[in-house]
């Protein structure tokens, strides 16, 4: 039997297995800029922005059960700016690839599928990427992820450009380190 036919159904299953939990609270380390407004690149906020207009929130990778080959990834954006813009790719040396993904309810089934072209932000929209929607998929996990751990990825924006950014590893029930993942960094 071809490995293959065995590790995609069981990597598809624990791709939506891990997608369709619910999401925990948002939360952000920084007040929201106003509409429009720069906000310094602070990995360890969560929050950052490469120009007027992108904000980052609340980035946060679900720890995947072992020996999972996949780990999910959420946050939150919002495009203040004047001009549509789009999620591109994501980079990081914690995975083989990042893919951005939909899940979406086609025929009474839900179905995953990575979005090739990235992800449209319009001007002034906000998109959450959170369990059951929009979200990241971490192929391949290198590093060995941990509950409140720290994974630093860039973003790549079709017209924003690069912005760093760290992802804080959260439980599977989106508890994190460091008093749950609320509140500031206390490093």
């Amino acid at each position: 039997m071809n490995i293959r036919h065995v590790l995609l159904p069981a990597l598809a299953a624990l791709s939506l297995a891990a997608c369709n939990q619910p999401a925990p609270p948002a939360t952000v380390d920084a007040p929201p800029p106003e509409l429009g407004a720069a906000v310094d690149a602070d990995p360890h906020s969560g929050t950052g922005s490469a120009q007027p207009g992108i904000t980052v929130e609340a980035p946060w990778i679900r720890l995947p059960p072992p020996p999972a080959v996949v780990a999910a990834g959420y946050l939150g954006l919002h495009n203040g700016g004047a001009q549509a813009d789009r999620l591109l790719a994501v980079e990081t040396d914690a995975a083989t690839r990042v893919e951005i993904h939909e899940m979406r309810e086609e025929d009474g089934m839900m179905r995953m599928r990575e979005l090739e072209t990235g992800l449209d932000l319009a001007a002034g929209a906000h998109v959450e990427l959170g369990p059951g929607g929009y979200h990241l998929m971490l192929m391949e996990p290198r590093a060995e992820l941990a509950v409140g751990s720290r994974v630093p990825a860039v973003l790549v924006f079709e017209h924003a450009g690069r912005v760093p950014v760290e992802f804080e590893v959260r439980s599977a029930t989106g508890q994190g380190g460091h008093g749950g993942g609320h509140g500031g960094d206390t490093h």
